[in-house]
């Protein structure tokens, strides 16, 4: 029902789970995308095949390189000549307890913001100016459940990156909406993917479980929808808002 024919959309964090899932189903509604990856490039590869080469260009960027934001979008504009929609979904969490070494905490703290947070304001600042220059343009940034209610002890500094993101998000809306920069951001629960993995290694599935109403865990596909529908512009006076996609388990 979603048609994207046409539009041309940056997605960071790309190759695995949410990111994965944003991809394609993006470019099976008709988008070209740009995905952007890290590490991961033989999984970038394969979706990229996946999808069609002719859908779906690969970039390469370590987002914790302060650099990296700049080459990243340069190279994604020249693909096409434009960007359209720029999607925030590029993340790490790393395990650091709150009563650790101040070089463990320091050290994700720091990678952290960089990654989840300092990355998408440059990319956003970036698009500012190309945004206008083509009558508009929509950013997409992925929160967390700890935005708002607080991370677990080993992870407080993903919930703070998070909160900061999110309060970017908020503000660019509140600001340039006028110029028809389009800010939004998705609130993703429990959803399977390589993250997922980290939080059963720590606590068990069970515990996750038990606190989604729903009583299942997300898909990337249930992220990637919300994604889809927001980019089309369909929601454009829904603009600013915060969207869960967490089964019911995060009600603000």
């Amino acid at each position: 029902m979603i048609d994207l024919t046409g539009k041309v959309v940056l997605v960071t964090g790309g190759s695995r789970g949410i990111g994965a899932g944003i991809v394609e189903v993006l470019t099976g509604a008709g988008a070209d995308v740009v995905l952007h990856y890290n590490s991961g490039k033989k999984e970038a590869e394969a979706i990229a095949k996946k999808c069609g080469a002719a859908k779906c260009h690969l970039v390469q960027a370590d987002l914790s390189d302060p650099h990296a934001p700049e080459h990243l979008w340069e190279k994604a504009v020249v693909w096409k000549g434009r960007i359209d929609v720029l999607v925030n979904n590029a993340a790490v969490r790393l395990s650091a307890p709150i009563d650790g070494s101040f070089q463990e905490l320091d050290d994700a703290w720091t990678k952290s913001m960089r990654v989840n947070a300092i990355a998408p304001a440059h990319l956003i600042r970036l698009a500012m100016p190309h945004f206008r220059k083509n009558g508009g343009g929509i950013i997409i940034s992925m929160s967390s459940r700890p935005a708002f209610r607080g991370d677990r002890p080993d992870f407080f500094h993903d919930g703070g990156s998070k909160a900061a993101l999110t309060a970017l998000a908020r503000g660019v809306a509140r600001f340039y909406s006028h110029e028809e920069i389009l800010s939004y951001v998705v609130l993703p629960g429990m959803i399977m993917s390589e993250q997922l993995e980290d939080f059963e290694r720590h606590y068990g599935l069970e515990e996750a479980l038990r606190e989604i109403p729903l009583g299942e865990l997300g898909k990337p596909r249930d992220v990637a929808n919300v994604v889809a529908f927001l980019a089309s512009g369909l929601a454009r006076y829904a603009v600013g808002g915060t969207i869960d996609v967490a089964g019911a388990s995060c009600l603000r």
